[in-house]
C-alpha cells in the first residue's frame, strides 16, 4: 500500500515542471553535473527531485539551509545511485547540515562534568538513522571534482554500505561472482594502504581508508569518482570493481568539465 502510493507521488512529482533555477545550481555547485551526458543529466536531475522532496533536510548550528543548498547536496548524492537499482536511499530519513564542523556527542560526563571524547568532525552517516553534512566541507567537494575528497560521497557511501544491515564495506552486490571478485581484490587493496598507512608511506588513497574497511570503501569511493583517471591507471582492480558496483566509467567522461568555481 505505502509502496504504491510513493510510487504515485513521485510519479505525480517527475510529471510537474522541473524546477527552472536548478540547472544553473548544478552547473555552479556540482562540478560532475557538467561531465555527464544529457541521458545522465536528465536521471541524475529526476533523482535530485525526489530526494529533495522526501527526505527532511534540515540547518543546524544556525544553518539557514536554502533550496539552492539542498539541491547541490541531493544532486551529489544522487550521482552514486545513478545506474544502480535503488529506492533513493530508503534507510535515510533525514539529513542534518552544519555551517562547518561539528562536535560529535561524547561518552559518559567525565569527573569535570563534560561529556567526555567530544572532537569535531565534517560529517557522519548513523546506522539507522541520519547523515550529518558540515555545508563548507560539502559545497567544496561539490565544486572541485579532483581533489579525491567528497564529504557527501563519502557518506552516502556509508549509507550504500549499510542497506543491507550490515556496515562493512561491502554494500549489496549481484550475485557470487561478484562478491567473490569484490572481496578479493578490497581485501587485496586495503592490507596494502594499512601496511602503507602504518609505515608512514605515501599512497594514492586517502590513509583514512585504512581506519576499517567501511572506511575504505568509502574512501574509495570519494577518489573513484573525483580521480577515475588516476586509479585506474594506479589500482584498476580496484576501479575495476568500484565501475562493476555502480555501474559507472567516470574515467570515460569530459575531464575538463571536474572543477568549478572556488568555495564561498
Amino acid at each position: 500500500m505505502f509502496a504504491w502510493w510513493r510510487r504515485r507521488r513521485r510519479r505525480r512529482l517527475l510529471g510537474a515542471p522541473p524546477p527552472e533555477a536548478w540547472p544553473a545550481i548544478l552547473e555552479r555547485d556540482v562540478a560532475a553535473w557538467r561531465g555527464l551526458d544529457d541521458d545522465e543529466r536528465r536521471r541524475l536531475f529526476d533523482i535530485t527531485r525526489v530526494l529533495v522532496a522526501e527526505k527532511s533536510w534540515e540547518g543546524c548550528g544556525g544553518l539557514a539551509l536554502t533550496e539552492a543548498m539542498t539541491v547541490a547536496l541531493a544532486a551529489q548524492a544522487g550521482l552514486l545511485l545513478l545506474n544502480l537499482r535503488h529506492d533513493y536511499y530508503a534507510n535515510v530519513d533525514s539529513v542534518l547540515v552544519y555551517p562547518d564542523t561539528y562536535v560529535l556527542p561524547g561518552g559518559p560526563p567525565g569527573l569535570d562534568g563534560e561529556p567526555r571524547d567530544r572532537r569535531p568532525v565534517l560529517g557522519t552517516a548513523h546506522h539507522g538513522g541520519p547523515v550529518v553534512l558540515s555545508w563548507r566541507s560539502a559545497l567544496h567537494g561539490g565544486r572541485d571534482a579532483r581533489d579525491g575528497r567528497n564529504l557527501v560521497f563519502h557518506e552516502f557511501a556509508h549509507k550504500l554500505d549499510m542497506a543491507d544491515g550490515l556496515i562493512d564495506g561491502t554494500p549489496p552486490l549481484v550475485g557470487r561472482a561478484q562478491l567473490a571478485d569484490w572481496v578479493r581484490v578490497m581485501t587485496r587493496e586495503y592490507t596494502d594502504l594499512r601496511r602503507r598507512a602504518a609505515r608512514g608511506r605515501s599512497s594514492f588513497l586517502d590513509h583514512y581508508g585504512a581506519t576499517n574497511v567501511a572506511e575504505f570503501f568509502a574512501v574509495a569511493t570519494e577518489h573513484f569518482f573525483e580521480q577515475p583517471r588516476q586509479m585506474l591507471r594506479r589500482h584498476p582492480a580496484l576501479y575495476g570493481v568500484l565501475r562493476g558496483y555502480y555501474q559507472q566509467d567516470p574515467a570515460a567522461r569530459p575531464a575538463g568539465a571536474r572543477r568549478s568555481g572556488d568555495a564561498r
